[in-house]
């Protein structure tokens, strides 16, 4: 109990990208110059859609609940980073770090909406009569509910439990956010059985995703090749292809970087 009171009051040490040498104040633009261009760029969508009836449709339904999760990423991590850019006090609470990797969890859980909108890119290819009623607006509700709530109960288990575990070694993390591979190393007690539950949890959010885009584009890409006109076939890639750059660059790296041993883990190139 002493300990975890220790821990509860102390704070940890963000290390960030790289040291950052005379180039804080450039770096430091830098960042928070793209940060506003993401920032508004989401919330454009996010009220484009809302505004004009043509986009109340589910694939832009789903596109703004994507934008939205964009939007808290960058939020939650981005303005402490460019924060730490410029001051010496790198420091973070542990309950600043608790809430930080909650929500990185949970935004990270909500992405199997990338799973649904291969299902209603293979609904409107594939089965356009059925549309109205495969993608209807209960269903849609249906799958953003499931959605966050999938990610914010396994976001809930993994902190709950991370942190109540006694932090005595020491209290630099490198990375530039809070999250739970970078937490481990520092609890007192060896981790590598906990480390084989994050794989499975890993495993089963993501690769369910996975499996169901891979179902659900095999059709796509037979019934794109079987259309007799070729402007159908561009309007079907086009409707595709962003989705599918997306989803690879999401999963290959998520996957990449969760899924390794421990032996095989490289702080600075998971950065």
């Amino acid at each position: 109990m002493k300990t975890e009171n220790q821990t509860f009051g102390a704070e940890f040490i963000l290390l960030g990208f790289f040291q950052y040498g005379q180039m804080n104040t450039v770096l430091f633009v830098a960042i928070m110059g793209l940060f506003s261009v993401t920032l508004m760029g989401n919330i454009t969508l996010i009220h484009l859609i809302r505004l004009d009836t043509r986009f109340h449709t589910p694939m832009y339904f789903l596109l703004s609940q994507l934008s939205f999760t964009d939007m808290m990423y960058i939020s939650t991590t981005v303005p402490k980073m460019a924060a730490n850019v410029l001051s010496n006090n790198k420091t973070i609470t542990f309950l600043g770090c608790k809430i930080q990797t909650f929500v990185v969890l949970t935004l990270g859980g909500t992405e199997v909406l990338l799973g649904f909108m291969s299902y209603d890119r293979y609904v409107a290819i594939c089965h356009p009569l059925h549309y109205p009623v495969l993608m209807s607006k209960t269903i849609c509700l249906s799958m953003v509910t499931r959605a966050w709530a999938s990610g914010s109960i396994n976001a809930l288990i993994h902190t709950l439990y991370v942190f109540q575990l006694p932090f005595c070694r020491s209290r630099i993390i490198n990375h530039f956010f809070c999250e739970i591979p970078s937490l481990t190393p520092l609890v007192c007690k060896d981790p590598s059985q906990y480390e084989y539950t994050v794989l499975f949890s890993v495993l089963i959010i993501l690769l369910l995703p996975v499996m169901v885009i891979l179902a659900s584009y095999a059709p796509v890409v037979i019934a794109v090749y079987q259309m007799v006109s070729g402007k159908a076939q561009t309007k079907a890639i086009s409707m595709c292809s962003s989705h599918l750059i997306v989803t690879s660059l999401f999963y290959g790296t998520v996957l990449s970087t969760y899924t390794r041993p421990h032996s095989l883990h490289y702080p600075e190139e998971e950065k």
